[in-house]
């Protein structure tokens, strides 16, 4: 096997494991060296989406692709944030113009339309949903207060709760955050 499939076959797998994207720090660390992917792209197998990120494009899209490429454009510590979250799970019937995403350090990144940074300064909890980094769903309803009408965030709860991604502790204190 020569090197150009070979490293298009690890570029492949990568991409595979994260919504069809990979970055140039991911495949070095997988041991394709940085300069391999632009050979790649000029060859059509894979998109340049911005520096240091590409697609493969024949990897079928998914309803968690665009999130997925929200966090990897904002790097590093990065999650999904408030009504992102609920989006991600169809709550509260949100459909935000962007996906907010949360970062802890500075970051000046070019934002596509469909994104916005939210700097935050305090260590709050994050878990994954779908292998992607994210607010709990817990923290994120409550994060919504003042943005999402009540009754929309109410009706979150008892989705969340049926779909199961909310334990019966943060059930109760969601709702009691929510009537306070």
């Amino acid at each position: 096997m020569n090197a150009q499939v070979k490293n298009r076959t690890i570029v492949r797998e990568i991409a595979l494991d994260h919504y069809g994207y990979v970055t140039t720090k991911a495949a070095g660390e997988a041991g394709v060296p940085a300069r391999e992917l632009p050979k790649l792209a000029a060859r059509g197998g894979l998109e340049n989406i911005a520096y240091g990120l590409y697609r493969v494009p024949d990897i079928p899209p998914t309803p968690y692709d665009q999130f997925a490429e929200a966090l990897l454009r904002a790097g590093g510590e990065a999650y999904l944030h408030g009504e992102s979250v609920l989006a991600l799970f169809d709550l509260a019937d949100v459909n935000p113009l962007r996906i907010k995403v949360a970062v802890r350090r500075r970051t000046r990144p070019a934002l596509p339309p469909f994104m916005e940074l939210t700097h935050v300064s305090t260590e709050e909890r994050t878990t994954f949903y779908e292998g992607l980094a994210a607010q709990p769903v817990a923290d994120a309803i409550l994060e919504c207060r003042g943005r999402i009408e009540t009754r929309r965030l109410l009706d979150a709860v008892a989705q969340a709760r049926s779909k199961g991604l909310l334990t019966t502790t943060e059930w109760r204190r969601v709702k009691k955050g929510l009537r306070s």
